[in-house]
């Protein structure tokens, strides 16, 4: 296989004068000209994927709180009928659990100092619940399509330039043939049309790896909220039930 031009900078400077001729020949960015062509888009992905990863793993930490101590409140505040103070509570805190809370305690509060009926109420409480929890998701699952797409895509850019570098490099052979040994002339091409295998599979890997780990957080994300929206609704449902009871009774 030709090896990869030199730039003219380069070639203008001797191996024993040129430290930067030294640089562009060794190390991690000597093998990156090796492998040809292919390289440049999978080196590209390559630094999508972990400013994707920086970004996701930063925003999703901040998100990591125990809503346990918080739904405690909210519930106990409730169930004593104040409402403004559970919505105060939700709204000074952060994450997927406290923004639905507030969602549907805000829904809550206006429909009930609008007269709404129960039944209506408690509707329009969980489908606004369910609506606001659809819109978490997609924030939590920001970017993440991109690091699926590269964990699938790298792998295989890699697999095509070792592809087109084999075809290259059995050209080579065949156009070699009686001139110089065969095992030779195909073991040194061979090698050169791997790295871009070899280093598809160092992008794509570790995307994967990444892709799943954020998947899994947010599905614990998505199962406290459901949880929690549960929880408002029976809460809500049961506040509701005891207002119509107290109403009946003051009536008679």
């Amino acid at each position: 296989m030709m090896m990869p031009a030199v730039p003219p900078v380069l070639a203008a400077a001797s191996p024993e004068h040129g430290a930067l001729y030294n640089f562009f020949h060794s190390g991690a960015f000597g093998i990156l000209l090796e492998g040809g062509i292919f390289m440049i888009p999978i080196l590209l992905l390559l630094i999508l994927a972990l400013a994707v990863i920086i970004e996701r793993y930063r925003s999703l930490r901040l998100l990591e709180t125990d809503p346990t101590e918080l739904k405690e409140q909210v519930l106990a505040l409730l169930s004593e009928d104040r409402v403004e103070e559970s919505l105060e509570i939700c709204d000074a805190s952060r994450g997927p659990v406290p923004a639905v809370l507030s969602n549907g305690l805000r829904k809550y509060l206006v429909l009930r100092r609008l007269n709404y009926d129960r039944a209506q109420m408690e509707q329009q409480v969980v489908t606004s619940m369910e609506n606001y929890g659809v819109h978490i998701v997609a924030a939590l699952e920001k970017h993440l399509p991109i690091l699926a797409t590269i964990a699938s895509v790298a792998p295989m850019l890699g697999f095509l330039g070792t592809v087109q570098g084999m075809i290259v490099a059995f050209g080579d052979i065949e156009a070699n043939i009686g001139q110089q040994n065969i095992v030779q002339a195909a073991a040194a091409g061979i090698r050169v049309a791997l790295l871009t295998t070899a280093f598809g599979l160092v992008v794509g890997i570790p995307a994967y790896i990444a892709f799943n780990y954020f998947t899994g957080i947010i599905n614990s994300f998505v199962l406290q909220v459901e949880a929690s929206a549960a929880e408002l609704i029976e809460l809500v449902s049961l506040r509701m039930t005891l207002a119509g009871d107290d109403h009946q009774d003051a009536a008679s």
